[in-house]
């Protein structure tokens, strides 16, 4: 007798649907076909122990499951429910009475029959909608993750009995189904999320504030230079209290990633934009992704948020390059010979540095080498972070809130989203040569401005398309419809680091 059963693989953040074919004969052996890891194989053992606890066995008959496409490679443990099924049904231990042509199983085995959690549900259930899948079976500790989906059956099920149980027509699972995801939606668009760190904490500033307000209107990468306890981190920390939360597509992407590296998601989709800031000693792959069995790495996890860089010359050379692609792209595509897996890395890049190596006075040449011109070409704004004087640290009247800044920001981004409404992208940042040409038009005083700017800095023509992109973010929040002189005079004197090194030292 041959059976079919419905699970799925997960490669990235991509999700593939594995049909389970289970042909039971006379004879005796067992044979698992179909390019899977050992933890598949070793799943032989955990369901002998779970058909045990629940009265039946794998029978001493010959079995040969194939799981296909052939070609694709299966790995982890959550396929013990789907194989576990399939020799209860080709064995005839159990008849099924709902439709499982329309049933996806997901979960891991226990000895005693319980079903462990598992990683990766969300993309998961988005492919098995796509596929056209009605209901999906899985342990209950995901079922909430799952839920996130509309238009799936949900069933969260604890023990392998209660499975067999609903397989057989006695519904004795329980449908976690969230159906208040869009009303929360809603509410996440007008509320902002709490936040630790607001700007009111910082005294003084108020040239960093201001280039801090540009990058989160228009989604610039920043670099902030100054000596040790000029308030940088600080700085870099508040920056998400002034972003705008995540629209529904792009937190469905977030929480798709965080879902693939197992994170807690029973609270339903993540509005509040990710900060991720890794210490220097990262490699490149757990900065990137990669690794035997993919995983994304922090500049996916930061995806649609912010990656900060402490002490950025501190990191390798070859963890820094590896950053040019995505940034560029807003992509990672690793290709390996087991797999080519791509991830979303649309993030905000903000760093930080001291002057020098023993974190004081001017700027040295030396250290500022460690950061190759290509990476600095893909930072937009340069800022000087001075130390603060006492006048300012001993101030008593608050400063302007996070809550303020972020309206403002909120209505240039919007204005964003009004002249962007046919592409796929939403701020200046994400600008092509194309979209510069058609929405960035420069009158001849302006352009000659910049042309002077070019010829006295040496800039690159990926640092040309910069500046305009933050002229015409500084136009948006200036309300104005042409790029004027003052904005983009604004705009080029964010560039200090395209200063020519062989002249020395850069005094802050």
């Amino acid at each position: 007798m041959v059976v079919q059963i419905y699970s799925s693989a997960l490669l990235g953040i991509k999700a593939q649907k594995v049909t389970i074919e289970v042909h039971c004969s006379l004879g005796v052996g067992y044979h698992l076909v179909g390019m899977a890891d050992h933890a598949v194989r070793e799943s032989t053992y955990r369901i002998a122990g779970a058909l045990q606890s629940v009265g039946h066995k794998i029978p001493g008959k010959k079995f040969i499951i194939n799981m296909a496409p052939a070609d694709l490679r299966k790995s982890g443990a959550h396929y013990d429910l789907a194989l576990a099924i399939g020799i209860l049904l080709a064995s005839n231990q159990i008849n099924a009475c709902v439709d499982l042509d329309q049933c996806l199983l997901l979960g891991e085995l226990a000895l005693d029959g319980t079903l462990r959690p598992l990683k990766g549900v969300l993309p998961i259930v988005l492919a098995a909608k796509e596929h056209g899948f009605s209901a999906i079976i899985l342990p209950e500790e995901n079922a909430a993750e799952a839920a996130i989906v509309q238009g799936v059956n949900i069933y969260g099920m604890h023990h392998l009995s209660q499975v067999m149980n609903f397989i057989q027509g006695n519904n004795t699972g329980s449908s976690e189904k969230i159906t208040a995801q869009k009303d929360q939606c809603q509410q996440c668009r007008v509320v902002r999320p709490n936040n630790e760190y607001d700007f009111s904490m910082v005294r003084g500033q108020e040239t960093v504030k201001r280039a801090l307000e540009i990058a989160a209107c228009g989604g610039h990468n920043v670099l902030m230079l100054g000596p040790p306890g000029s308030g940088k981190t600080l700085l870099a920390r508040c920056l998400p209290s002034i972003l705008p939360p995540l629209s529904y597509p792009e937190a469905l992407q977030t929480t798709t990633i965080y879902s693939v590296m197992g994170q807690d998601l029973s609270h339903g989709l993540i509005y509040k934009r990710p900060f991720r800031s890794p210490h220097h000693s990262i490699s490149d792959k757990a900065l990137i992704g990669g690794g035997r069995y993919p995983m994304p790495g922090e500049i996916s996890m930061a995806h649609n948020g912010v990656l900060f860089l402490d002490e950025l010359p501190e990191f390798t050379r070859k963890t820094l390059e590896a950053l040019r692609q995505p940034l560029e792209e807003g992509k990672v595509h690793l290709s390996r010979a087991q797999y080519s897996v791509t991830y979303p890395s649309a993030v905000m890049l903000v760093c930080s540095m001291n002057p020098s190596a023993e974190g004081s006075g001017d700027i040295s040449a030396n250290y500022l080498k460690k950061i190759s011109g290509p990476l600095l070409d893909r930072i937009d704004l340069h800022v000087e972070v001075p130390a603060v004087s006492f006048e300012k640290l001993s101030e008593t009247s608050p400063s302007e809130s996070s809550a303020k800044i972020c309206q403002r920001v909120l209505a240039t981004r919007q204005r964003q989203m009004n002249r962007f409404k046919q592409q796929t992208f939403t701020c200046n940042a994400h600008m092509s040569g194309k979209e510069i040409e058609a929405y960035c038009t420069l009158k001849k005083p302006v352009l000659n401005l910049l042309e002077q700017a070019m010829s006295q800095l040496g800039l690159s023509a990926r640092a040309y398309h910069r500046i305009i992109k933050v002229a015409r973010t500084i136009a948006d929040m200036d309300q104005s419809q042409d790029i004027r002189a003052e904005h983009m005079a604004e705009a080029v004197q964010y560039r200090v680091l395209d200063r020519q090194l062989d002249k020395g030292i850069i005094r802050i």
